[in-house]
């Protein structure tokens, strides 16, 4: 049955970490994930590649002080960063890194439109935040503390205080679901085939 071939994504909850604060605008997909990476049509294994130029030298060895290789930000699920991440070109590979390497939360002041919309295919949840929020969060990155989301609510609680971001109706759905186009797609299986067999009986020569 076609029925079966639905694999959801993972169903979002709360998330509860550490943040991890790279304090740069326009981190390009090129950036996240280089081009020599993407060659793999596979989800899984990027990770390791996630941002290289920035934690590898020419030689491939590591370069001390970025900060997703200490700890404890090698756990973080929840980046922080600069302003217009994800812009560059429109490769998928570059939410499949971040997710791969446990990023489920970016707070960002503002996304490329086709990087935004990436993330909620592939499950993770970008959010908007002004300049005041960001200063606010990067304090808890610094200090080492958690911070939490909350997608049910679309608030982001840190300390005493709470945040409060938009989000569409729809891609909360897909993410609180674990949905992604092909799931989605699936879910209408009964209606599609109908439609088939109502156009074989009506023109049988297509």
């Amino acid at each position: 049955m076609l029925e079966n071939l639905i694999v959801n994504m993972e169903k979002f909850k709360k998330i509860k970490s550490i943040p991890a604060y790279i304090p740069l605008m326009n981190i390009d997909t090129d950036k996240i994930i280089p081009k020599q990476f993407l060659k793999t049509i596979k989800r899984s294994g990027l990770g390791k590649s996630l941002f290289y130029e920035m934690r590898f030298d020419e030689k491939g060895n590591p370069i001390k002080g970025f900060i997703l290789d200490n700890e404890p930000f090698k756990k973080s699920k929840i980046l922080i960063t600069g302003k217009n991440f994800g812009c560059g070109s429109s490769r998928e590979h570059a939410p499949w890194a971040l997710l791969d390497f446990g990023v489920k939360v970016i707070v960002s002041e503002s996304f490329a439109d086709i990087f935004y919309n990436n993330c909620f295919k592939n499950g993770i949840l970008p959010i908007v935040a002004n300049e005041n929020i960001i200063n606010e969060l990067k304090d808890y990155s610094s200090r080492k503390e958690n911070i939490e989301v909350k997608l049910e609510e679309q608030e982001i609680v840190y300390g005493n205080k709470l945040f409060k971001f938009e989000l569409d109706i729809f891609k909360k759905k897909c993410l609180l679901e674990g949905l992604d186009d092909i799931a989605l797609s699936l879910k209408k299986i009964e209606n599609i085939k109908k439609f088939e067999d109502k156009i074989s009986q009506s023109k049988p020569w297509l």
